[in-house]
């Protein structure tokens, strides 16, 4: 299918990865992971050939029909949604459009009526008569309802634009598909049915993704993108996870050994060179000495931030109380009378699909918006830490990591400061950087680390994992489960949600789903749960 050799890439001195050698097979599920800034966004724009490597060729079998997932959300603002889903298969949009164009006809001359017959026949080889159905389906399958269908792609917003071209590259069911973060901008419910999707097709897949759940789920294979080279492992991401632990320990091992075997033929070496009647033994030493090989081990570009929050004061029973909250934004009823309690230790994940409130629930409760009707009230031992999602604009552009944390503690020593800072992999002189030019998994790693200078008893989070990396999002899983105080948190990602939430409070377009225990608990008693 996809054959990758001798594959090199540098910027200048800096090698980012060389001398590749892969091959991607029918019918397989890659997942390319990698730390951020490992090169894994490179090495997919190769394949898609938007990117062109320092060396090497990369090879896809002639014929094969590729799709890319594409993030250019104007491109198709002319176009209704339905439309661009069907452009994901150009040759049959082309068939439908000339077949639209004949039929409107008024009169036919014979060779038209030739032509008409050939457009019928190719529109039934490539199923044109069901296209739209299942242009449809796929929509539906991805949270965009059909009264959506026949508007135009400049009336959608952000996310809703990517939920349409992601149906656009699953649409044209292409030999190949090269997938770049799918699941961004998915809710939940909108995630397992892209799992289920792509578990039921049948060609290749290369897909980023900092979804372990999704990898977990849907590959076969991960490509590890570290130590300067492109690895391929069979299994999922925890095996890979196993796998590749075992294989670094082993090399370490080995190479210890090694040194001390050297180490004491060298003393032997030393002592008897000399000696004549060892004159041989020293020799043979010496040749088995130059027959060792030390296996080089690269360090990893993969480093994993500590994570441990703590609090600077005991919670009382009642964290917060909301009676009746209800927000409406010009028609549109976001919150409708909502009643909700939460009390101490719980971690409660707010579920719900794209647009339903989420966001403005946490922002009434944290105070950032006020409420049309109904009251917020926090225990008098609460003290909140909030982790907002549009954290871009919580951070100002005019100041440095460190000044703008010291912000918010100005008696906080500089040992402490540096301290938090290292531990969310700030170091040295990175902690002078300007807030301006911060990545997005550094802005988020940021604003963990005001929570943890805060010390707060309640921590409010909202999708927290936006931008974070696998090792970030796996530190911040376990910090959020040890916790002893009460977490309030928005989440897309299944294994966040999975390993922290005792209590899972669901938003749905006919009220509030109040669940207590684990959210695997909850999906089995779901449908009679929101029925209710």
């Amino acid at each position: 299918m996809i054959r990758v050799s001798d594959l090199s890439v540098s910027f200048g001195s800096r090698i980012l990865f060389e001398e590749v050698n892969l091959s991607f097979d029918a019918g397989n599920r890659y997942g390319l992971i990698g730390a951020n800034g490992s090169g894994k966004s490179t090495f997919m724009k190769i394949l898609v050939g938007d990117f062109e490597q320092s060396s090497g060729t990369v090879t896809i079998n002639p014929g094969l029909r590729v799709g890319v997932l594409r993030q250019d959300h104007y491109q198709y603002d002319e176009y209704t949604v339905l439309e661009t889903v069907l452009m994901g298969y150009p040759e049959l949009f082309e068939v439908m459009r000339e077949r639209e164009r004949m039929y409107a006809l008024p009169e036919m001359t014979d060779e038209e009526g030739m032509r008409v017959g050939e457009l019928e026949s190719a529109f039934a080889d490539m199923d044109g008569y069901s296209a739209e159905y299942f242009a449809a389906e796929l929509l539906e399958g991805l949270g965009i309802p059909v009264e959506k269908h026949g508007e135009l792609m400049s009336s959608m917003i952000g996310g809703f634009k990517l939920r349409v071209l992601l149906a656009q590259v699953l649409f044209g069911r292409p030999d190949v598909l090269l997938l770049d973060e799918p699941t961004n901008h998915l809710d939940l419910d909108t995630i397992r049915w892209l799992e289920n999707f792509l578990l039921g097709h049948k060609g290749t897949m290369v897909i980023i993704s900092h979804d372990r759940h999704f990898l977990n789920t849907v590959c076969t294979h991960m490509v590890d993108v570290d130590y300067k080279q492109i690895s391929m492992f069979s299994g999922n991401y925890d095996y890979f996870i196993a796998a590749s632990t075992l294989a670094r320990e082993q090399l370490i091992a080995d190479n210890t050994r090694n040194l001390e075997k050297i180490a004491e033929l060298r003393d032997f070496v030393a002592r008897f060179s000399a000696n004549k009647s060892k004159a041989k033994q020293a020799t043979s030493r010496q040749k088995q000495i130059e027959k060792i090989e030390i296996q080089e081990i690269r360090p990893s570009s993969r480093v994993s931030p500590y994570i441990k929050f703590t609090s600077k004061q005991p919670l009382g029973k009642q964290v917060v109380s909301l009676d009746r909250v209800s927000k409406s934004f010009g028609d549109l009823d976001v919150l409708k009378s909502v009643k909700l309690e939460i009390g101490a230790g719980e971690k409660v994940a707010v579920l719900g699909v794209n647009g339903i409130g989420k966001t403005t629930l946490l922002n009434v409760m944290m105070g950032e918006l006020s409420p049309d009707s109904g009251t917020v009230t926090w225990g008098k031992s609460a003290q909140p830490s909030y982790f907002t999602q549009d954290h871009h604009d919580t951070i100002p552009k005019d100041t440095t990591v460190y000044e703008w944390l010291r912000s918010f503690d100005e008696e906080a020593d500089q040992q402490t400061l540096r301290s938090i800072l290292g531990r969310m992999l700030f170091s040295k002189d990175e902690v002078h950087k300007s807030t301006e030019v911060l990545s997005g998994g550094e802005t988020a790693r940021l604003m963990i680390a005001k929570m943890l200078l805060l010390q707060g008893n309640v921590l409010v989070l909202d999708e927290p994992t936006n931008h974070l990396d696998l090792e970030s999002i796996d530190a911040l899983s376990k910090a959020l489960a040890e916790f002893t105080g009460t977490v309030i948190f928005v989440s897309h990602a299944r294994q966040l949600v999975t390993d922290v939430a005792t209590r899972i409070v669901e938003l749905t377009p006919h009220g509030l789903v109040d669940f207590v225990g684990s959210y695997d608990e909850y999906l089995e008693k779901r449908e009679t749960l929101v029925q209710a």
